[in-house]
């Protein structure tokens, strides 16, 4: 079972954590801590289109969970001073839905869609002249009566955020005129993070405390800040309320939470490959199989971070973990694992 502490997921989160994680979202892009090349990028393309009175080109957000889409969707409406509506693509499931939101909105607005990846395929079409023309096409009544009415739309902006870029659709992807990813954070970024973070939240903690939440972190804001605010409980009843090393260290360790940020699917990925396979290297779909994930989420969702920290390797011929993973693991590592034709030596 994964570990909830390092769960990045918003689903996971009660309606107190969503109000708090709200007021911990910058404002603005001055801001927003890390994904500088994306925020610069955006700046300038949302100062250009508010110098011209114009609608921002649509725009997709994609990404594994946690990494501040959503925030940046809030930003980009804050820059342009105009209004957002938000939801997502699940909840959209029939036409008429998506023709409602879209006739609300102000010239210039915000359409913020959360999980634009699994939009139904009905909805999508008719999404497609909204981003386009700025228009629908609506069929009133059926059969030999049936015609087709347009209704004309504001000129609005649609941020798209997905965790499954590769689930999107080629026309979909085609028409968003600017697409960012974003990447994991490393642990100075972080570091910032959850300093920002605890002064929002008046709590008292040191810099080497705040080092070793955010690099257990899994390279996610949104997980750092969860960790604060356990580990500010765990100050609270078991010390005098300011976070030191000594006190964030116990309770991450209460908490199973892993030296390097790993939770229970990243180390199953380790010792599957490892155990089962040698070490690698081992294609993607058969990894998937033997962890009982899909290859798509372990390549989009998983993959990134264990590469990131070294723990893995992508080769022309599969996955491969590194000597750290073995190391992490407590396992012998064998370094020369052969080749192809040593039996036939």
């Amino acid at each position: 079972m994964r570990n909830q502490n390092l769960n990045p997921d918003k689903d996971n989160m009660n309606t107190t954590e969503r109000d708090i994680e709200k007021a911990l979202r910058p404002g603005d892009f001055g801001d927003f801590t890390g994904q500088d090349q994306v925020v610069e990028n955006l700046r300038i393309f949302v100062k250009a289109a508010a110098q011209r009175g114009e609608s921002l080109d649509h725009v997709l957000l994609h990404g594994p969970p946690g990494l501040g889409k959503t925030t940046l969707a809030y930003i980009i409406s804050n820059e342009l001073g105009s209004n957002i509506k938000t939801t997502s693509g699940p909840v959209l499931d029939k036409p008429g839905d998506l023709a409602g939101l879209l006739t609300n909105l102000e010239p210039n607005d915000v359409l913020f869609i959360d999980e634009i990846h699994r939009l139904s395929p009905v909805v999508e079409e008719y999404l497609y002249s909204a981003m386009e023309d700025f228009r629908i096409d609506i069929m009133i009544e059926s059969g030999p009566n049936a015609r087709s009415v347009q209704i004309q739309l504001n000129p609005f902006t649609l941020v798209g955020a997905t965790t499954r870029s590769g689930l999107l659709t080629a026309p979909l992807r085609a028409r968003f005129g600017i697409t960012s990813r974003l990447e994991y954070y490393d642990a100075k970024r972080l570091t910032l993070i959850v300093q920002r973070a605890s002064e929002i939240l008046k709590i008292t903690i040191s810099e080497e405390a705040a080092y070793e939440i955010a690099r257990r972190s899994r390279g996610t804001p949104r997980i750092a800040n969860a960790l604060l605010r356990r580990v500010r409980d765990f100050a609270q009843i078991k010390g005098d309320g300011n976070i030191d090393l000594s006190i964030a260290q116990y309770a991450l360790e209460k908490l199973n939470v892993d030296m390097f940020g790993l939770d229970e699917m990243d180390n199953r990925i380790l010792s599957s490959i490892i155990d089962k396979f040698k070490g690698g290297p081992v294609g993607l779909n058969t990894l998937a199989t033997a962890v009982g994930e899909e290859g798509g989420t372990l390549e989009e969702v998983y993959e990134p971070f264990l590469i990131m920290e070294g723990f893995l390797i992508r080769t022309p011929r599969g996955r491969e973990v590194t000597e750290k993973a073995y190391r992490h693991l407590g396992k012998k590592y064998f370094k020369d694992k052969g080749s192809l034709f040593d039996d036939l030596a």
